[in-house]
């Protein structure tokens, strides 16, 4: 029975679908704490160490699953350390609802102790919706319009509860007066398919194409066949956004890899090369790495008419689902009799594969990260889940992971931000706790966050039917993409007091809160490790001690960038000379490897 206003807040998210919150506890959510308690059989509550982390951790589980995230926050402080992690739910429109604590009612605008406007706060993450409750008679609607909006606009909301509301007893039928508002559960999703009219222009655009481009991102992750025939039948090429990696498998000769900064040379031919380009469900932010402006003709298909001709002058802009227009789509479409342009396509992506392996074998101190993510792609389990954090470990991941049928994989995306790998990870084992995870992180996202992370790890993988979870830490003691962008973006050596890193046990860490902790400073012994990892009878924190001088090199060096690094280098860059031999040995490899 609801008693309280606490009680009715979770009864009416259990509701919703609602069976796990993330959060961490403190005074101004204390009657929320206790109605937890009372409801635990049905929402159960996972204790981060850390308010962001709660927030990485619903983001992942609206990523991974598809429903709502909720994460929970005490007042002032609490709130606040939410936000990091909530504009990454944000910027990659993930559904999360975030409830946080207030002060009583009557201190409010009196400077009392940790109030914190949090309207204003929250308005910019969840401008969609975010209100404070101030009777009981509210809970209801403000819940219901929460978790309705988050779901159907895919955005942040944020409902506010002071301390004393929290503790008043529930009206779970406002009174049926003027003035009231008498909300209700359930949402249909959306079927949103173009007119007819829209989808045979744009069949006739694509159809008169001779060189067709794909660009798929996190919008068509349910839409694999669909983009596969849709391929085959244009002989085209599919190039993937970051968000979008596991959109198709890299398996697939046809299939470019990613684009941008972090993106593959075949991508980067076939988007100069193109005459025909179709967006499927992305926002890539880099219109450089896009065809030029007049080059292309263009079809963007997305479910979010605000992101259309945003990065691209399309010609033809189709509202819907990426999976359902691409299957109205085919029917109108003409198989290409010529297919010159996709066996050009498909030679580059051979060739590329082979420069990848080349690359990743090359000589390092100690060991070379990209050998890392080369020798776990073939060992990935069919069904793993992988996470990734922002840095050179997302290059290393877009680049040298094969996506296959299965697997399912993310990172921060639009916000780009450090630290969301180990929180994520921890969250897809809540929601499969049968299937094996692994985070790559980098050493400075470690220490800036990942260590809190691991406490929970300890903490909870006795629950979890699976318990292989890797966190695979890349050592290089070095901020190493800033280092990079000091280098190639502004033309300055490595700044030695903002990057280099201090020294830090991981694997020893690990091993103090009882995980198992493998440290590998030898190539030879990277394959082995993990083998070892991947079969563990518990989480494994694998720390990979790698050079930091092997560059994320871009699929294409511009003549400024060029320019950039020799200032760098001639400036008295402190890595000067690792930093040119291994530059050189990576071009080489992109001008030898696979052409005999």
């Amino acid at each position: 029975m609801t008693t309280t206003v606490s009680d009715q807040v979770l009864q009416r998210l259990h509701e919703w679908g609602v069976r796990r919150i993330y959060g961490y506890p403190g005074d101004g959510i204390n009657g929320l704490l206790g109605a937890l308690d009372r409801c635990s059989d049905r929402i159960e509550f996972i204790q981060a160490r850390h308010e962001e982390l709660a927030a990485f951790m619903a983001t992942a589980h609206a990523k991974f699953t598809g429903e709502v995230g909720v994460c929970l926050a005490t007042s002032g402080p609490g709130a606040i350390h939410l936000l990091n992690g909530l504009y990454d739910a944000k910027a990659d429109h993930q559904p999360v609802v975030a409830i946080v604590g207030q002060q009583a009612r009557a201190a409010l605008g009196g400077d009392y102790q940790q109030e914190v406007d949090l309207l204003s706060l929250f308005k910019d993450v969840a401008h969609e919706y975010v209100h404070m409750a101030v009777v009981p008679a509210q809970i209801r609607h403000l819940v219901d319009r929460a978790m309705r909006i988050a779901r159907d606009q895919r955005t942040v909301t944020c409902v506010i509860l002071p301390n004393d509301l929290q503790e008043l007893k529930a009206e779970p039928e406002p009174p049926r007066e003027h003035g009231t508002i008498h909300s209700g559960i359930g949402l249909t999703a959306k079927r949103v398919l173009p007119a007819q009219a829209d989808l045979q222009a744009a069949a006739d655009l694509l159809n008169a194409g001779q060189r067709v481009a794909i660009l798929a991102g996190a919008g068509a992750l349910h839409a694999t066949d669909e983009l596969i025939a849709v391929a085959e039948t244009l002989g085209a090429g599919i190039a993937k956004a970051l968000l979008g990696k596991m959109a198709v498998p890299d398996d697939l000769p046809f299939v470019t890899g990613s684009i941008g900064l972090l993106g593959t040379v075949p991508s980067w031919d076939m988007m100069s090369g193109c005459d025909t380009l179709l967006m499927v469900g992305s926002s890539f932010p880099y219109s450089e790495f896009l065809p030029k402006e007049g080059q292309a003709r263009g079809v963007q298909i997305d479910a979010d008419g605000r992101k259309l001709s945003l990065r691209y002058p399309m010609e033809i802009n189709l509202v819907g689902d990426s999976r359902l227009t691409l299957q109205a789509l085919l029917p109108l479409l003409q198989p290409k009799a010529d297919r010159a342009w996709r066996d050009k396509i498909e030679a580059g992506v051979r060739q590329w594969w082979q420069v990848l392996e080349q690359r990743a074998m090359n000589e390092a101190k100690p060991i070379n990260p990209q050998r890392v993510f080369w020798e776990l792609s073939p060992r990935l389990p069919d069904n793993a889940i992988l996470t990734c954090d922002s840095g050179t470990s997302a290059a290393w991941y877009a680049r040298d992971i094969k996506a296959r049928r299965g697997m399912m994989g993310s990172l921060s995306g639009g916000l780009a931000t450090m630290c969301p790998a180990v929180p994520y990870a921890t969250a897809a084992k809540f929601a499969y706790p049968d299937r094996p995870v692994v985070a790559l992180v980098g050493d400075g996202a470690m220490q800036m966050l990942g260590l809190n992370a691991l406490v929970t790890i300890a903490h909870q993988w006795r629950r979890w039917s699976d318990p292989r979870l890797v966190v695979m830490v890349l050592h290089n003691g070095d901020l190493n993409m800033v280092t990079w962008e000091e280098r190639v973006g502004a033309g300055d050596p490595k700044f030695e007091d903002s990057q280099a890193l201090p020294a830090f046990p991981f694997a020893q860490y690990a091993q103090l809160l009882g995980l198992h902790g493998l440290r590998v400073d030898h190539p030879d012994a990277i394959a082995g490790a993990w083998e070892q990892a991947l079969s563990a009878d518990r989480p494994v924190l694998l720390e990979m001690v790698t050079d930091a001088n092997v560059p994320p090199l871009p699929p294409h060096v511009t003549w400024k960038q060029a320019r950039h690094y020799a200032k760098a280098m001639l400036q008295g860059d402190p890595e000067a000379l690792q930093v040119v031999m291994a530059s050189m040995r990576e071009a080489w490899d992109g001008l030898t490897a696979g052409r005999g």
